[in-house]
């Protein structure tokens, strides 16, 4: 099992992440209901076990529980990855959420980057402030050592663009991350993906 695990603890958080890159349940407490959703809908459409608990300074707002879920998620998935030996490495996705289509493409390099071009998007959505999507993608991205691509190609619901987000980079994840039975080896003619 790829299994990979993070406690990180901060002045203004503390995150314990564990994801299962091969399955199990989802148990997700971050104390901002919508982020929960998210959390769940990437792990259950990228066929991951996830468990994520964060204690934050809420009262501030919600910005250091997300950010800080991202760094820990994203290093908790570098973990599960080891050595990367036998994956595709790359993923792509399009997701369609009712009138709103959402994409994701992702190459599991080494070398962290983000494009994200979400759009308009409504201020908050439940108790979570929509700028911290981006946050969070590029939280996620730079620790687990991902060149991430996210965008929203169109759609007028704030819920269900970034519900599609979350949902396609769960698929696009799946779609890396997966052994390829037919190749040993690292993903990469330099022969190793650090």
């Amino acid at each position: 099992m790829r299994i990979g695990k993070i406690f990180r603890e901060t002045k203004e958080t503390k995150v314990e992440v564990e994801i299962n890159l091969d399955g199990g349940e989802n148990k997700i407490s971050t104390g901002i209901g919508f982020f929960n959703h998210m959390l769940n809908l990437f792990a259950s459409h990228g066929h991951f076990g996830l468990k994520v608990n964060c204690a934050g300074d809420l009262e501030v707002d919600g910005h250091h529980s997300v950010e800080d879920i991202g760094i820990s998620l994203g290093a908790a998935i570098k973990i599960a990855l080891g050595d990367k030996c036998g994956i595709n490495r790359y993923g792509t996705f399009f997701l369609p959420m009712d009138e709103s289509l959402a994409f994701v493409s992702l190459d599991i390099s080494g070398r962290p980057f983000l494009v994200c071009e979400l759009g308009e998007l409504a201020p908050i959505i439940g108790n979570f402030d929509t700028e911290l999507v981006e946050e969070f993608l590029r939280a996620f991205a730079f620790n687990a050592g991902l060149t991430l691509h996210a965008k929203i190609l169109y759609g007028k619901n704030s819920h269900h663009k970034v519900e599609g987000i979350f949902k396609a980079l769960g698929h696009a994840l799946r779609i890396a991350v997966d052994i390829n039975e037919k190749f040993n080896e690292i993903p990469s003619t330099k022969g190793v993906i650090d």
